[in-house]
């Protein structure tokens, strides 16, 4: 017999006490001063360029920063998110709060844990110049997503998926930086708890979902995943080794490995939507269909 959300969400909050990892304490290891990704994880690889050692070494440094820049930049505003939900909650006591406290605990710590990475890291990468427009979507855009919560779940989801599947991808790789394999065993041990909260949740969420909510979910989330993907790793990151930075940018978003990456991450979300009523096969939005690689049967594309 299935198990009801708040039963699901008790075990999550009696998981989350089990063992509290304290970065600074039980993660106090540094990275290698060489290679911390393999070639394999770059995301040029199979743009057939040629780096030196030296060249390359930089590259997976800065790569990685600009990642974990990333990381602690959309944590901070999922917990924005959930500490608005905790301070509009009628019932303080509900299971859903005791999670979403625990949650962001764990977050702050993940954040602190990237920062000491970044600084180990030493990046020198610039970012990109933005023009005005994009300007006010950076002001605007955190607070919209948080005052439409099937939209705010939905990029939860995403923003964990993305990230987990790099992660675990790094993991399994024998070249990784041994502390960056560990640091990141950690932080996916904890965010599978997080994607299980979203994932239990986000049924209800959809159901008391407005229109303009909805609207949302199926036709600018995709597109504000894709943009998010895009820039994991921005133009200033090739620069550093010498390499044309928009130029470069623009072929890596064209490479299939770089695109099936995020297809397979994006489907994972797909399939959590669907179950949720908030998407069906066969009537898949165009958005929806690109980052997933599918067509509009919900079928990969040939």
């Amino acid at each position: 017999m299935a198990i009801g959300t708040t039963t699901r969400i008790e075990r999550l909050n009696q998981a989350a006490v089990r063992r509290v990892i304290e970065p600074d304490q039980d993660l106090p290891g540094e990275l290698g001063p060489g290679r911390v990704l393999p070639d394999e994880l770059l995301s040029i690889h199979g743009l057939d360029l040629e780096l030196s050692e030296e060249q390359r070494i930089r590259l997976g440094r800065e790569e990685l920063a600009a990642s974990l820049r990333s990381g602690i930049l959309f944590e901070a505003i999922l917990e924005a998110g959930f500490a608005m939900q905790i301070a509009k909650s009628d019932d303080v006591t509900d299971p859903r709060i005791t999670f979403l406290l625990h949650e962001i605990g764990e977050e702050t710590r993940h954040q602190r844990i990237f920062q000491r990475l970044v600084q180990q890291l030493e990046p020198t990468a610039v970012r990109r110049e933005i023009g005005l427009v994009d300007r006010v979507l950076e002001a605007v855009g955190p607070h919209l997503i948080i005052s439409l919560p099937a939209l705010f779940h939905t990029l939860v989801l995403a923003g964990e998926e993305i990230p987990d599947l790099l992660q675990k991808r790094s993991v399994e790789h024998p070249d990784t930086d041994p502390f960056l394999a560990e640091v990141n065993r950690y932080h996916r041990a904890e965010e599978a708890r997080h994607l299980s909260y979203a994932r239990a949740v986000l049924p209800e969420v959809w159901a008391q979902a407005n229109v303009i909510d909805r609207v949302a979910v199926r036709n600018v989330a995709p597109w504000v995943v894709k943009d998010m993907f895009r820039f994991l790793v921005g133009p200033g990151v090739y620069e550093t080794v010498g390499l044309p930075g928009r130029e470069t940018w623009e072929a890596v978003q064209e490479l299939p490995a770089r695109q099936a990456l995020l297809h397979e991450a994006m489907r994972n979300v797909l399939a959590t939507l669907v179950e949720a009523g908030a998407l069906a096969p066969g009537r898949l939005p165009a958005g929806w269909r690109d980052v997933c690689g599918l067509d509009a049967d919900g079928e990969p594309r040939t």
